[in-house]
């Protein structure tokens, strides 16, 4: 029953995401979509006005007295932002800065709520925040810890990795415990407590901002005009043609932000269940072309990875689609290897988010992997080491405070 329940669920929010990115047709979705657009209104007064109490001083951000790069964006999911944030961490790691970043760890496995109701009641001090990573050592898996910050920390060795819904408290604990003196606040641009001296906001350029609706009739997380709050403005899966219209309507809420445009580029495909590597051992993404492919993918915009298979050379045989932050479980990668071997697929391919919520000990009949990417910059700067001298040390010679 509770499987049933579950599969059921799963369909709906599948049905609802179709209709917020326009997907889903006929009478039903445009009645859904009417009562999704209602419930927007009372979204957008909430955001706007609890901007206004931080703009007016009625409640009060919290500094920390050290560096606070924010790393964020306007819509939910689908932007990039975590290569963003691993490569900007590690320049800011090689340039002598002691870095953490602070995720709230979103899907993360949370305490009980026996714990929650018990700190309440009895005013107990609340427990520290969770250490993914202390530069060293990878701590947490990605259940307890967090798609996102698992592959920050596994994949940023010097860089702390925290998670906690608290980043106020999870700054002031990086910086007592670890001696931090940058702060990365990952998906933090509606973090308002903690105010961040830079302001890095990622726009997808494929699809910046949706309808233009807020949630949940639309992608939207605030009203598009709120680009005026970003220092430095990423426009984040560049085919390298320049689109003056969307830069023009960033400049008209934004006259002084700085725009920077870069790519996700595939760089290599990793394995599961080889010998090599530690359990894993890579391809050139050339290895790809003419290979007969089963895409799956639990991720906000599925539509840019199949693009990069095929782009690649890839015959997508089949492909499925899960819930963002979907956790897959035996009978779910069961399925999916019998149905690429139905499909006479070669192998499975996913991308690196979907990899960390995979169990390292999983049988493959076929050959799985997954694809890796990383930033590269188009425009607004020579290359990502200048960016980030521009952004955190504006002076020659002297660190940003």
């Amino acid at each position: 029953m509770l499987s049933w329940l579950k599969r059921k669920f799963n369909a709906f929010e599948l049905y609802t995401i179709d209709v917020i990115y326009g997907r889903s047709e006929g009478a039903w979705s445009a009645v859904y979509a009417a009562f999704l657009h209602a419930w927007s209104w009372l979204f957008s007064g909430v955001a706007q006005a609890r901007l206004w109490l931080y703009q007016r001083r009625i409640l009060h951000d919290q500094p920390l007295g050290c560096l606070v790069v924010v790393v964020g964006n306007l819509t939910v999911g689908g932007t990039g932002k975590t290569p963003v944030v691993e490569k900007f961490a590690r320049a800011l790691h090689e340039r002598g800065r002691h870095v953490a970043i602070l995720s709230r760890g979103y899907k993360s496995k949370a305490p009980p709520l026996w714990k929650k109701a018990w700190i309440l009641l009895t005013h107990a001090a609340e427990p520290p925040p969770r250490i993914v990573s202390d530069g060293k050592t990878v701590l947490l898996d990605s259940e307890q810890a967090g798609d996102e910050p698992f592959m920050l920390a596994r994949n940023l060795p010097g860089v702390v990795v925290l998670v906690d819904k608290n980043r106020v408290k999870a700054g002031a604990f990086a910086i007592k415990r670890f001696g931090c003196d940058t702060l990365i606040l990952d998906d933090g641009f509606q973090y308002l407590p903690l105010k961040g001296r830079l302001n890095l906001l990622l726009v997808d350029k494929t699809n910046p901002f949706g309808n233009g609706q807020l949630l949940p009739r639309g992608i939207l997380r605030e009203p598009v005009k709120h680009l005026r709050r970003a220092s430095h403005v990423f426009l984040t899966k560049s085919d390298g043609t320049r689109d003056t219209e969307l830069e023009e309507l960033i400049h008209e809420h934004n006259p002084a932000a700085d725009i920077i445009e870069c790519a996700h580029r595939p760089q290599h495909l990793r394995r599961f269940g080889s010998v090599e590597a530690g359990g894993r051992a890579r391809e050139p993404l050339a290895w790809l072309k003419g290979r007969r492919v089963l895409a799956f993918s639990g991720i906000a915009t599925p539509e840019s990875f199949e693009k990069f298979l095929r782009d690649l050379g890839a015959e997508l045989v089949a492909r499925e689609r899960f819930l963002d932050h979907y956790r897959y479980t035996e009978e779910d990668l069961a399925a999916l290897f019998a149905q690429a071997q139905t499909e006479g697929a070669e192998c499975l391919v996913t991308t690196e988010k979907d990899a960390v919520r995979i169990a390292e000990g999983q049988a493959c009949p076929l050959p799985l992997f997954y694809l890796r990417l990383e930033i590269e910059l188009i425009h607004g700067a020579a290359d990502f080491a200048a960016a980030v001298e521009q952004i955190c040390f504006p002076q020659s010679g002297r660190k940003a405070p």
